[in-house]
């Protein structure tokens, strides 16, 4: 379950540390990438650097607290941050109609709950 919850702390802070780039990426370049990038357009250039920030943390928060063996209870608020995050994703997805695009972000909303599940609960760090 340990391996389990590293592997899985280790791919969310990845797709985090990816998602960071909202805090350089002009908003009208990541508009145009696609249809999944579309939703960028209902928030503020401000909001997007926030949101690239919180990302960033996150994928900070999910591995080095653990690595470093320094208040590694940030891992576990770090996930639930995450989820957080991902259920606004799931709720701007479903505003705007994007049935299409939210499996993603679905499926990032259950791996930062199991990682928050598990290091609050059966694997934490400080039991």
């Amino acid at each position: 379950m340990n391996l389990a919850l590293w592997i899985t702390a280790g791919l969310l802070a990845a797709v985090c540390l990816a998602g960071s780039a909202k805090m350089f990426v002009p908003r009208q370049k990541m508009a145009g990438m696609g249809s999944s990038t579309r939703w960028v357009e209902v928030f503020s250039p401000g909001a997007l650097k926030a949101i690239g920030a919180i990302e960033l943390l996150a994928a900070a928060g999910l591995v080095l607290p653990a690595v470093l063996d320094i208040a590694p209870v940030l891992v576990p608020l770090a996930a639930t941050g995450l989820v957080l995050l991902f259920v606004g994703a799931v709720i701007t997805r479903l505003r705007r109609g994007e049935k299409v695009t939210i499996a993603g972000d679905l499926v990032y909303l259950a791996l930062a709950v199991f990682v928050a599940w598990g290091r609050f609960g059966p694997e934490s760090f400080t039991g």
